[in-house]
C-alpha cells in the first residue's frame, strides 16, 4: 500500500470516527450553548438509540438478563436498517422532550454541579436498566447487506473501490454522508429559520425575549428534542460500527464532550471541526502508535484549551 493510499485510508477512518462524535456533540453543544445545561445523560440517549436501532433492525437472541429470565430469549422486529433510521430519532426525540420537561427544566437555574450530579446519576440509572434487561453481554449490530423502504433499495455493506484509496467498506461513506446531511439540516434550522432566530435571541438575553411576548420555553424544549434525536441517530449509525453493550453511552460521552470543548460551546461549526480533529487524531495514532491513541485526544484538547480557552470557534463571552 502506497503512502498516499495509507494517508487516504487514515483520513476516511478519521472522518468516519469523527462523524459519530459530531452527531453526539452537536446535541451536547446546542443544549449547553442555548440552555446552559450540562447534560451528562446525553450518552444515555445514544445508548437508547443504539438498542432501539438494534431491536428494530434485527431479531437478537438474549441469553442473559431479565428478558431471558422472563422467557424472551429472542427479541426484535427485524424490519431492517432504514426503518430504524427513521423511527429511532422520532422516539428519542420524544424521550428528549420528556427529559427536558421533567428533568432538565427544574434545574436550569441550579449550579452546574447540581446539573452534573443529576444527569450523571440519570445516565447510570439508564445504563444499569439496560444491563438488567439485556445482561452485560455484547451484541453484534450487523448491517443487512441491503435494505429497502418501499421502492427505495440500498446496498449497505460490501466493498467499494475508490481512486487512490483502494477498496473500502461502502458503509463508511454512508456514515460520513448521513452525518453531513444532518449537520447541514441542523445548521440551516438554527441559522436561517424563525425558530433558530428565537433560540439565538434567547441565548443572548432570555428575559428580553420573554418581555417581547415569546414563550422561550417552547423553543428550548425543541432544542432539547433535536439534540436528543441526533444522539438517537448517532446510536443507530454508530451501533453498527462497534459491539453493542450497556457501556457504550459512557464510552461515547467523554470524547463528545472533548469535541464540544475543542470546537467551542454552542457552535455547530465548531462541533464539526472538533469532531473531525478528534477522529483524525484517533485514526492517525491508531495507525502509528495505537497505545497512545486515547491519550492523544486529551493532549489535543489540553493544547487547544491552553491556547484558546473558548474553543476553536467558540465566542469569548462563553469562555470561563
Amino acid at each position: 500500500m502506497s503512502i498516499v493510499s495509507q494517508l487516504a485510508t487514515i483520513l476516511l477512518n478519521g472522518l468516519q470516527q469523527g462523524a459519530i462524535y459530531v452527531l453526539v456533540a452537536i446535541g451536547l453543544s446546542i443544549i449547553l450553548g442555548t440552555l446552559k445545561f450540562v447534560n451528562f445523560a446525553h450518552g444515555a440517549l445514544y445508548l437508547i438509540g443504539t438498542y432501539l436501532g438494534l431491536l428494530i433492525t434485527l431479531t437478537i437472541r438474549v441469553s442473559d438478563g431479565k428478558l431471558a429470565e422472563w422467557g424472551f430469549g429472542q427479541v426484535g422486529l427485524g424490519w431492517g436498517f432504514l426503518p430504524a433510521l427513521i423511527i429511532v430519532p422520532i422516539i428519542v426525540f420524544g424521550v428528549g422532550l420528556l427529559m427536558e420537561r421533567f428533568v432538565a427544566r427544574p434545574f436550569y437555574d441550579r449550579p452546574d454541579t447540581d446539573q452534573i450530579l443529576l444527569t450523571f446519576g440519570l445516565a447510570i440509572v439508564v445504563q444499569e436498566a439496560f444491563k438488567i434487561l439485556f445482561g452485560g453481554q455484547s451484541y453484534n449490530f450487523a448491517r443487512p447487506a441491503r435494505t429497502s423502504l418501499g421502492p427505495l433499495e440500498l446496498q449497505l455493506s460490501g466493498p467499494i473501490s475508490l481512486p487512490v484509496v483502494g477498496t473500502i467498506g461502502i458503509w463508511r461513506l454512508y456514515v460520513i454522508a448521513i452525518t453531513a446531511v444532518l449537520v447541514a439540516l441542523v445548521y440551516l434550522l438554527i441559522e436561517y429559520t424563525d425558530f433558530g432566530l428565537v433560540v439565538r435571541a434567547g441565548t443572548r438575553d432570555a428575559e428580553m425575549v420573554r418581555l417581547l411576548g415569546v414563550k422561550i420555553t417552547r423553543p428550548y424544549l425543541m432544542v432539547f428534542g433535536v439534540g436528543a434525536a441526533l444522539a438517537g441517530i448517532a446510536g443507530v449509525v454508530g451501533g453498527t460500527l462497534y459491539a453493542v453493550n450497556p457501556n457504550i453511552g459512557m464510552d461515547v460521552l467523554v470524547p463528545s464532550f472533548l469535541v464540544v470543548v475543542i470546537g467551542g460551546v454552542g457552535s455547530i461549526r465548531g462541533a464539526v471541526v472538533g469532531g473531525i480533529l478528534i477522529g483524525l487524531t484517533l485514526s492517525s495514532l491508531v495507525a502509528v502508535a495505537p497505545q497512545w491513541s486515547q491519550v492523544g485526544i486529551y493532549v489535543l484538547a489540553a493544547i487547544i484549551l491552553l491556547t484558546r480557552p473558548q474553543g476553536l470557534l467558540g465566542s469569548e463571552e462563553v469562555a470561563p
